[in-house]
């Protein structure tokens, strides 16, 4: 059981940190190059160690569902995150992927004899929701009446929170589609094969943007790469597995919750990254509206699992 608590540290530690990398990785490399190069080094370095073990990787039959899986929670969920971090700092873009219970309880409310809100889920998203205004405002009205140029930063930003609200729905809805379909039998066979895929995918979109014309390595920037192919997808997505597999949900879902503490921290003592009144204060209602969805999530899951 302690490993399985140490798995748990881990992924709360290094995830709440990649936000600070893809920032530094952003100064010389291309954001489809940042998503790209990660998800192909991690994706190649799992299958040589699945190959090399005898375990193999998974067959034709699941080479359709494996690349789906990729394109929405690769490709989308850290594609739009990347591009996002143009323009938003890395602690913000901690604390909104926070609000991915938000998604993922309307997502399941859309699917199939999906659940009606509650009376407590809709004051949760209602909180969340007021947190992102209180954040994007200030910009929102800065776009609308500032100078060109003030104005053109302000959308930035805002076409930033977007992207990630864009990267929380194709997380929820890549994780839904896994709970639903038959993905072979071995979790870290198939997560190699889904990285390989969804890095060739970023990689032939850079290529035809044209962005390997614009890359260019630093010592930096080249650590920050290596730390997200190998601390960030290698090291922290096995250990995220290994703690779902032998800890409660209820605590492994805690990991969202401290990323932002963490990431917040890195970004304001290291990339002198602003925090304000007013952020601290977004941060506060997005999380606490977050922690409510979250936990009626999780209520309504135990329930479901004791009437069976």
């Amino acid at each position: 059981m302690s490993a399985a608590y140490l798995a748990f540290i881990t992924v709360c530690v290094i995830w709440g940190t990649t936000y600070l990398a893809i920032t530094v990785a952003l100064e010389s490399v291309p954001v489809l190059l940042v998503a790209g190069l990660r998800w192909m080094f991690a994706g190649g370095v799992m299958s040589a160690v699945m190959l090399a073990t005898g375990r193999g990787l998974p067959g034709p039959r699941l080479w359709g569902p494996l690349a789906l899986l990729g394109f929405l929670m690769n490709v989308v969920g850290n594609g739009f995150v990347v591009y996002a971090q143009q323009y938003v700092a890395s602690g913000l873009t901690a604390v909104l992927i926070a609000t991915t219970p938000f998604w993922s309880a309307l997502v399941e409310r859309l699917l199939p004899n999906g659940e009606r809100f509650s009376r407590r889920a809709l004051c949760g998203l209602a909180l969340g929701f007021t947190g992102i205004v209180v954040l994007v405002w200030p910009q929102m009205t800065a776009a609308a009446a500032d100078s060109a140029n003030g104005a053109s930063r302000a959308a930035g930003f805002i076409g930033g929170v977007i992207a990630i609200q864009l990267a929380c729905i194709g997380w929820v809805i890549g994780t839904s589609y896994a709970r639903r379909h038959e993905l072979g039998d071995s979790p870290f066979r198939s997560t190699a094969l889904q990285m390989v895929f969804s890095g060739a995918m970023l990689l032939g979109a850079a290529t035809w943007h044209g962005d390997w014309q614009h890359v260019s390595f630093t010592p930096r920037t080249t650590a920050a790469m290596l730390y997200l192919s190998l601390a960030g997808s290698l090291v922290a997505y096995s250990a995220y597995i290994y703690a779902i597999q032998h800890l409660p949900l209820s605590l492994v879902s805690l990991y969202a919750y401290i990323n932002p503490i963490i990431a917040v921290t890195l970004g304001t003592l290291l990339l002198s990254e602003p925090l304000t009144a007013r952020i601290a204060a977004a941060a506060a209602l997005v999380l606490a509206g977050t922690w409510i969805v979250g936990r009626t999530q999780i209520t309504k899951s135990r329930d479901h699992e004791i009437t069976k």
